[in-house]
């Protein structure tokens, strides 16, 4: 599949945005780390379009720090699990990020509930955004902050190969389904060392980390079928903020009911931790870092940029072994390697061969 272009419309004008193979994918998810780094929604004038330049120095820099912003999430959200409970914690910093979303959509002047038919795609991709963060919270209460780094970001591939199925004129490349292939097999490898590990342990155990590491591939299915929606509705035409706005908000309100129903709407203890936890995770990761990435992409070039993706989850294996003493195993090392090379196989550029009229 090579490089295609989309038409967008802001202010009723109509201009032409660049997207890449399986563009749109951050901007459906913001929450978890860019697996695919292609510029979506928001309108460009085509003379920043063709201003945007390779990254320099101080982009590659910030692109480095937003994948460790990106990759220690996992982490805060586990270190946090035992003070406010895990779908509690996850509809607060949807609730915190979609407030500051709305604020920040108010000084921009960018609207957020015009009658433009995206309701319906934006009610659905809510949902789904809802149901990857609880499988994401409830599973690191299962497994490791590492093992859930690797199989969640998983979700290129799945994204792949929903984009492939459902969406016209999207088509995997021969180095995509390479790259599916060695991400997938990491990914069996990795469950296998699951089982290998749990050997030892009691049955409850070993099936206790086996629910976690499957919950984090049901958390990628989930952000693929987002980005799939995405892609595939009106909302593909919307401003970012608003398809942001959308998960967040939607998110935000079926996740505080879910944890009403489980009975998960308490704080166990408040600590210092907890707080900055938390607030680290709706401010920094859910807003700060987002504006940070669409002022990139407004100036750089976005197939270079994702050239850095793998960077996220490995980010979150180390921050997990050096924060929280987690330990692995030469088999989950080697099952990591495989996802990583997979990931950057889905999200190298087309070469000129692969490219389409």
């Amino acid at each position: 599949m090579g490089t295609r272009r989309s038409r967008s419309h802001r202010h009723g004008c109509g201009v032409l945005i660049w997207y890449g193979p399986h563009s749109q994918q951050f901007l459906s998810n913001p929450y978890s780390a860019p697996i695919v780094l292609f510029a979506r929604g928001n309108a460009m004038s085509t003379a920043t379009l063709s201003a945007r330049r390779a990254p320099d120095t101080f982009a590659i820099v910030l692109m480095i720090v937003l994948c460790a912003i990106w990759g220690l999430q996992q982490v805060a959200i586990k270190s946090t699990n035992a003070a406010l409970a895990p779908v509690f914690q996850a509809g607060l910093r949807s609730a915190i990020a979609a407030l500051l979303v709305y604020g920040w959509a108010g000084l921009r002047g960018t609207p957020l509930f015009r009658n433009d038919g995206t309701l319906g795609a934006g009610l659905l991709a809510g949902v789904l955004f809802a149901g990857e963060f609880v499988c994401i919270f409830l599973g690191l209460t299962l497994t490791s902050a590492s093992r859930m780094a690797i199989f969640l970001y998983t979700a290129p591939c799945f994204t792949a190969l929903g984009l492939h199925w459902f969406v016209e004129g999207e088509h995997i490349r021969r180095t995509q389904w390479i790259g599916v292939l060695v991400a997938f097999s990491g990914m069996a490898l990795a469950f296998a060392d699951g089982f290998t590990r749990a050997s030892g342990a009691s049955h409850q155990s070993m099936l206790t980390g086996i629910a976690g590491d499957a919950l984090g591939v049901l958390g990628g299915i989930a952000w693929a079928a987002t980005t799939v929606v995405v892609r595939s509705t009106r909302l593909a035409q919307s401003s970012a903020s608003k398809t942001l706005f959308y998960q967040l908000a939607v998110s935000a309100v079926v996740l505080l009911a879910l944890a009403a129903l489980l009975g998960q709407v308490r704080v166990e203890v408040v600590t210092p931790l907890a707080v900055v936890s938390l607030a680290y995770q709706a401010v920094v990761v859910a807003f700060v870092s987002y504006l940070i990435w669409f002022w990139l992409l407004t100036r750089y070039m976005a197939s270079r940029l994702s050239v850095f993706s793998f960077l996220t989850p490995l980010f979150g294996v180390t921050f997990g072994v050096l924060l929280l003493g987690e330990s692995f195993s030469l088999r989950f090392l080697m099952a990591a390697g495989l996802v990583l090379a997979g990931i950057a196989l889905v999200n190298a550029p087309a070469r000129r061969s692969e490219v389409r009229a």
